[in-house]
């Protein structure tokens, strides 16, 4: 067996683990700054949205020799706006400009071809108007403000109405963070970052089901023991499931990362970079949120319940009166265990047979 998998077992046993939910004021404050950091950004710089969201036109010109940055240069003369500029796989050049009506496109294509020096009619002009990406943002809210819906109730049906809060929350912290993250990069926000964001939802989701189905097995019919109190079955169920969402997680993050780095930094395609940077921002903050967030505030809300209370006050009484005993809690168990065990093992009647409890 591998030492990764030896150590997930061990996690899953119970022999080694990490205090997450002791520690969890911890990893509250540290999401609290980091939130409070992309919404500093947010108010600040804002975003850099794309012509699709603003308006704009974008000019595909014919294979040139002249280079992206002087491209470049060239269209914020021609019309006193930011460009963007990417060279595609066949030398052509595509240039946007925002915030340009008809007339002013028409302008900026002849000066680009008198730049560039090409004819005027082989550069294509491709005109956006911003009630397009108006359309779009709204279909994109409506969307989410569904899948938010549908999300919170499924979890409060399969789940409890608790843990369904907690991934709510978690979900939010993750949103926040991968926009604020595009805020302080400057990357351009476009309709494949709408989509990236629209996917991390599941990816942010699904590390979260799978801690709070374990949670769930390991909670039922708490308050028939003694035991463990309900916060230490939550950080059970956090280490138990721990290397299955590290490993979840790489293997998710590794082809993004290819991504955004190799697609995207040395290949320079600029759609990648609208879209693996939301998923790769996403699926780091979702498998964080699902281990120092979600998980931690379920335990926080059970620990309120008058049941759960009165459980945890019966674990702390037996655990005092263990220690003045000079014992352990778990030789407590243990004797309690073989008490029960003697009760229902072999016993002889009074005619000098064995006969069987149980």
């Amino acid at each position: 067996m591998s030492k990764l998998g030896d150590l997930g077992a061990r996690l899953h046993r119970g022999e080694v683990g990490y205090d997450f939910i002791g520690n969890r004021k911890i990893w509250y404050g540290l999401s609290i700054l980091i939130t409070i950091t992309a919404i500093v950004a947010l108010a600040v710089r804002g975003l850099n949205m794309g012509i699709e969201f603003q308006g704009g036109a974008v000019f595909t010109t014919p294979k040139s020799e002249v280079s992206v940055s002087q491209a470049q240069e060239y269209a914020e003369e021609a019309s006193g706006h930011d460009a963007i500029v990417q060279q595609l796989g066949n030398g052509s050049l595509r240039i946007q400009v925002g915030g340009l009506d008809t007339a002013q496109s028409d302008q900026v294509r002849a000066e680009l071809a008198k730049d560039l020096n090409v004819p005027e009619d082989k550069i294509a002009a491709e005109l956006v108007g911003p009630s397009w990406g108006e359309q779009i943002a709204t279909k994109a809210w409506t969307g989410l403000g569904v899948f938010m819906i549908l999300v919170v109730i499924y979890l409060a049906i399969a789940f409890e109405w608790r843990m369904a809060v907690a991934a709510l929350i978690a979900l939010i912290h993750d949103l926040t963070i991968t926009v604020g993250i595009y805020s302080l990069v400057g990357f351009e926000v476009t309709v494949g970052t709408v989509i990236g964001l629209l996917t991390i939802l599941g990816y942010s989701l699904y590390d979260t089901v799978v801690v709070f189905d374990s949670l769930k097995e390991q909670t039922k019919d708490i308050t028939k023991q003694t035991r463990f109190t309900y916060s230490e079955l939550a950080n059970r169920s956090i280490n138990g499931t721990l290397v299955r969402s590290i490993n979840t997680t790489v293997v998710a993050l590794l082809p993004v990362a290819g991504l955004l780095f190799i697609g995207g930094g040395v290949l320079g395609a600029g759609m990648l970079n609208d879209i693996s940077l939301s998923l790769f921002v996403g699926l780091a903050a979702g498998a964080y949120s699902s281990i120092f967030i979600a998980t931690p505030l379920v335990a926080d809300l059970k620990e309120r319940e008058p049941a759960i209370k009165a459980l945890r006050k019966r674990i702390d009484a037996k655990r005092a009166s263990a220690a003045a005993k000079g014992e352990s809690a778990d030789e407590t168990d243990a004797l309690s265990m073989e008490a029960e065990t003697a009760v229902v093992g072999p016993r002889v009647s009074r005619r000098g047979t064995q006969e069987h409890r149980g």
